[in-house]
């Protein structure tokens, strides 16, 4: 079950002239809500589609997993994970608006169904758009126009609101208004969920996160996934390869 949630989850530019982001800049002077929401905004990076590789350390109670992932996005249409050990495709992903479609070789089993698993395991309601702005590096909830306070910590901007019995905070830094942290929480499931970018890089003008580090809690344990993005191209012209193995047997996910 656990490991049905790692592929689904990851599922959360040239290489060549990728550059770190160096000097982001201290919060200093106050500002509200709305304002950091634009600013944030506008730093979105433009792009129709990436094609990412990266490493992925998957840990929770039970098991440590290193593996690599292969992440072709076509911007608010399509997401392909695919998930290799030893060079060996393990597993895949294939979402779209509609539905999530996954399949995995050790148990020879596929799944075919919405998000509704994918949003209880992370304790927030999820959609394509949300999966799309965890992996790079946007708010999975919008807050512009809602009663949102802002405040500064520890050097950045925090912006924390509560919605639909969830407790949200959003951290930025003040160069280019680049998500730091994102928390979710609903205390009343003691569910959260917490997501760190701890760099970013400039892909050809586009900032995206070169690390994501996921951390999801509820009452059945914790899960963490450390991942870095060791390559991206951007607007490539890419294929979203998807079939299930003939014999896999479909499951069905409470």
């Amino acid at each position: 079950m656990r490991y049905v949630a790692f592929v689904l989850t990851l599922l959360l530019l040239s290489c060549k002239s990728a550059k770190p982001i160096v000097g982001e800049a201290a919060a200093t002077d106050r500002m509200d809500a709305a304002k950091i929401s634009a600013l944030h905004q506008a730093s979105a990076p433009d792009y129709q589609t990436l094609y990412i590789r990266a490493s992925a350390q998957y840990e929770d109670e039970k098991q440590a997993q290193q593996v690599t992932a292969e992440i072709r996005i076509k911007k608010d249409e399509t997401i392909l994970v695919s998930v290799r050990f030893l060079g060996i495709t393990m597993a895949k992903a294939l979402i779209t608006p509609d539905q999530v479609r996954y399949y995995e070789k050790i148990g020879g089993t596929y799944f075919e169904g919405d998000y509704q698993m994918l949003s209880r395991w992370l304790g927030t309601e999820l959609n394509f758009g949300k999966v799309q702005n965890l992996l790079t590096g946007r708010t999975i909830s919008d807050f512009s126009g809602r009663a949102f306070s802002s405040s500064i910590s520890n050097e950045l901007y925090l912006v924390e609101g509560s919605s639909s019995g969830q407790i949200l905070k959003f951290f930025f830094e003040a160069g280019n208004y680049l998500l730091k942290e994102q928390q979710l929480s609903q205390p009343a499931q003691q569910r959260s969920l917490v997501v760190q970018y701890p760099s970013y890089s400039d892909f050809s003008g586009a900032f995206l996160p070169s690390q994501l580090q996921i951390n999801a809690q509820d009452p059945g344990g914790n899960t963490s996934i450390d991942l870095r993005y060791q390559s991206v191209e951007l607007n490539q012209n890419l294929s979203f390869p998807y079939s299930v193995p003939s014999g896999y047997e479909k499951i069905n996910i409470d």
